[in-house]
């Protein structure tokens, strides 16, 4: 079994606390494929400018992700700008968006890609998704989508449909809150699930992550850092162990989602551990499993005992 991604690559210039880089590679597929393809065959659609450097290529390749879907076409790459707050990392501002060729992004499946088991629509129009997905000859078995404020404020009808057809909605708490039309995370939650999504993710940075399904929640602490270079990506590359780990086991049960939530929350910490996605190349078998321990630990305590011996006290008695 194999996923496809179908979404963004592009070229980052972002300062934080810690630093800057200046076109670094970047894009909700890149991070996404690099983090799921140390667990899972992976490939992705997207497009580029011809002056993507063919290194960036390589270092796709090198993980072993599929890059036949990569289009070059004439013109200039996407390009994001953005600065992190020097106090709270959360918060961000976008300087300058260049959409470049990525404004005329229509992608169009190879045959090989269109039997894909796994497929994630990563932040793009959500009219777009829904023609990724009404390409495959048959539905993939897991379909998960990721999508943002812009897509929810301007589109929110062709996001609706969308929606209604995916198996998993990654979103952040703000996004679930606006697109449910309520204030309370689980009512949200729930009336997402009602449009068809069986289970929602809700990305809550370093709080976490937040899983609904339409009868259980499950919640995965973010690991702890001492220091965070760059938190761009930081959700993609949630998105890519998730997915990377459903694929790699096939276990698509309640007990499945809650591991790969906890490999998510691990890939996404090692991302932003770095500027562009130099940590997540960088990665190694016991290092992944290092952490998955730390954060094992980190979650787990002891029953209380909750027989005669539990300790309670009664109020007085009138």
């Amino acid at each position: 079994m194999s996923i496809l991604v179908v979404g963004s690559v592009a070229y980052d210039s972002v300062k934080t606390s810690a630093g800057s880089r200046q076109d670094a590679l970047g894009g909700s597929a890149t991070y996404f494929s690099v983090a799921a393809s140390f667990l899972a065959p992976v490939a992705v659609v997207a497009v580029v400018g011809d002056d993507f450097r063919a290194e960036h290529v390589g270092l796709l390749e090198a993980r072993g992700v599929d890059v036949t879907g990569l289009e070059t076409r004439a013109g200039r790459t996407f390009r994001w700008v953005g600065e992190y707050d020097a106090e709270d990392m959360s918060s961000r501002a976008t300087l300058d968006t260049q959409l470049n060729v990525f404004a005329g992004f229509s992608p169009k499946l190879d045959p090989g890609h269109r039997t894909s088991s796994y497929l994630f629509l990563a932040n793009i129009d959500p009219e777009l998704q829904m023609d990724v997905l009404g390409q495959f000859e048959e539905r993939p078995r897991v379909v998960a989508l990721d999508t943002m404020n812009f897509w929810i404020d301007g589109k929110r009808n062709d996001l609706t449909r969308v929606v209604k057809e995916v198996d998993i909605l990654f979103m952040d708490e703000s996004e679930v809150r606006s697109f449910a039309g309520e204030m309370n995370l689980v009512k949200a939650a729930g009336a997402v699930i009602g449009l068809g999504p069986r289970t929602v993710v809700v990305k809550r940075g370093e709080h976490g992550v937040l899983l609904f399904g339409s009868d259980w929640t499950f919640a995965a602490p973010a690991f702890p850092l001492e220091r965070v270079v760059d938190p761009t990506g930081a959700g993609d590359s949630f998105a890519g162990g998730f997915m990377g780990y459903l694929c790699a086991t096939g276990d698509v049960s309640e007990a499945g989602f809650r591991r790969a939530a906890v490999m998510g929350s691990v890939m996404g910490s090692f991302a932003v551990e770095s500027f562009s996605a130099d940590r997540l190349l960088a990665l190694d078998r016991d290092t992944v499993v290092q952490r998955l321990r730390a954060l094992a630990e980190l979650a787990s305590f002891a029953p209380i005992d909750t027989d005669g011996s539990f300790p309670w006290r009664d109020g007085p008695t009138q």
